[in-house]
């Protein structure tokens, strides 16, 4: 079975991603055989609903990536859903409080430790034991994304059964009073990168964010150990503009990085 994201934590492995907005397998496969080591399917802003899900999953697991979920919110339904469906793990929007926080581990994981619903009907058939393997390799991946959370971020790192946590920077951003976006040259927006980077470090949980490939380097000297590189529809973007403005005998023109939100 293809090696999951908590395996490659342990391991200490810096773990690069691709991200999903469209729901196309055959681009799903291509986002996982680029190399990526997890690819995310993103059913909260993203165009995707779950029965396209499912064959995505199936699709990045064929191109030899990790599937995993942006969920479209703190849903104890949906969660269950997307990891029955055969995600490796979920990324829970908006999660504030460690209250939140908590929500998202029960729903992600079976009893005593959790309140999932037991009823895996494709990822059941992926594993010889789907109970033990949920148990050893199903991340719960909480997004830190508002200055609320940032302020929290100890205590909310603090709950169990955390594997990592993801920032936005486009709602974190706006909660910082800043435009929505990656805004580095704002003191206020790097000090909150490095407060959440520190306080992962210190409670042993991996630190994770969007980014793009310029930006990637700086976010892993920062400590992020989970870092999405581009999505789907940025690098369909970029590389139609490159293409067009060779063709127009002007290299260069179309470098925009790209938004990640």
């Amino acid at each position: 079975m293809t090696t999951s994201l908590r395996d490659r934590w342990r391991n200490g492995e810096t773990t690069l991603g691709g991200w999903l907005a469209t729901p196309s397998t055959v681009m799903a496969e291509a986002t996982a055989r680029a190399g990526f080591d997890y690819v995310c399917i993103d059913t909260q802003h993203g165009a995707i609903e779950y029965s396209d899900s499912v064959g995505l999953i199936q699709a990045i697991l064929l191109g030899g990536s990790s599937p995993i979920v942006r969920v479209p919110w703190n849903e104890p339904g949906v969660i269950g859903k997307m990891l029955d469906a055969g995600a490796h793990g979920v990324i829970v929007p908006m999660v504030n409080t460690p209250a939140e926080a908590e929500a998202a581990v029960r729903s992600a994981r079976y009893a005593p430790d959790g309140s999932r619903s037991y009823g895996p009907s494709v990822a059941g058939m992926r594993t010889g034991d789907y109970l033990s393997w949920a148990a050893d390799h199903a991340a719960v991946i909480p997004m830190i994304e508002t200055r609320q959370a940032v302020d929290d971020i100890d205590n909310i790192l603090a709950v169990p059964g955390i594997d990592a946590i993801y920032v936005g920077p486009a709602d974190l951003s706006l909660t910082l009073g800043l435009p929505p976006a990656n805004n580095d040259d704002s003191p206020e927006f790097v000090e909150a990168y490095a407060t959440i980077s520190a306080a992962c470090a210190r409670a042993g949980v991996v630190a994770g964010c969007h980014a793009n490939g310029d930006l990637t380097p700086r976010r892993i000297a920062g400590g992020f150990r989970m870092v999405t590189v581009t999505t789907d529809l940025v690098a369909a973007k970029l590389g139609y503009a490159a293409e067009l403005d060779r063709a127009r005998g002007e290299p260069g023109s179309g470098s925009d990085t790209g938004t990640l939100y």
